[in-house]
């Protein structure tokens, strides 16, 4: 199997952050954690800077790369491939409001052999009640059970993009006028000939929004939520 670099993009979110750190800690294999962080609060950059020895990750501060206020999820992607090609490792990008199960990590590698195929695998989300949530609320009725081809778009909570996949796609390509990529790239896996699947065995914990705390008002107040939303032009994908 090849190494693997994990990146988790970082703004805020500090509670869920820390269970995600410690869920990667914990894995055994040959990885290495880049948690990048994009203009968090000095709370937020203070604990992150002061555990990564404790936890194993190395911080890389977008404030040495890029002067546009958050989010730069585009140059995050940007530097994890180039990253990512230069080790000749597979990519996976686990967000911070993510826990991963013990074996997740070296679950998705083993698959990447096995399904020499595929451009992205992605772990099916679930809730603390263990029923499959958001993002992958379509997985929960389709029937299907395991890791099978899926023709909906993944998204990136915890996701192994193959090394195959970013030899052949520049993520220069990627639209600078939009702040999530989750679509677009899986677009571009599936029309550069590869397969995309979607894992039932190696489910994560996601806490939905809590690396995206405005969303939360979408629960409180969603007519205010859609309105900003649309102003702000928020999570265009």
């Amino acid at each position: 199997m090849k190494n693997l670099v994990i990146i988790t993009p970082v703004k805020d979110s500090l509670n869920t952050l820390r269970e995600t750190i410690r869920s990667v800690s914990e894995q055994a294999g040959n990885f290495e954690h880049y948690i990048f962080d994009d203009f968090s609060s000095v709370e937020t950059r203070k604990w992150i800077d002061s555990n990564s020895s404790k936890f194993g990750y190395q911080v890389i501060g977008l404030e040495k790369y890029t002067s546009k206020k958050s989010p730069n999820y585009r140059t995050i992607l940007l530097m994890a491939r180039k990253l990512t090609l230069s080790k000749d490792a597979h990519l996976v990008v686990i967000e911070s409001d993510v826990v991963a199960g013990p074996e997740t990590l070296n679950g998705l590698n083993r698959l990447a052999d096995e399904l020499p195929e595929a451009g992205m695998i992605g772990s099916v989300t679930v809730g603390e009640d263990g029923k499959v949530n958001f993002p992958y609320l379509y997985a929960s009725d389709d029937g299907k059970s395991g890791t099978y081809l899926s023709e909906h778009s993944l998204s990136f909570c915890c996701t192994l993009l193959t090394n195959s996949f970013l030899q052949a796609f520049d993520f220069n390509e990627l639209p600078e006028t939009l702040d999530w990529f989750d679509v677009p790239i899986t677009r571009k896996s599936r029309a550069l000939g590869f397969k995309n699947y979607i894992s039932k065995d190696l489910t994560v914990l996601h806490l939905p929004h809590g690396s995206r705390p405005w969303k939360m008002l979408k629960y409180k107040n969603p007519v205010l939520y859609y309105f900003k939303k649309y102003i702000n032009r928020r999570d265009r994908i």
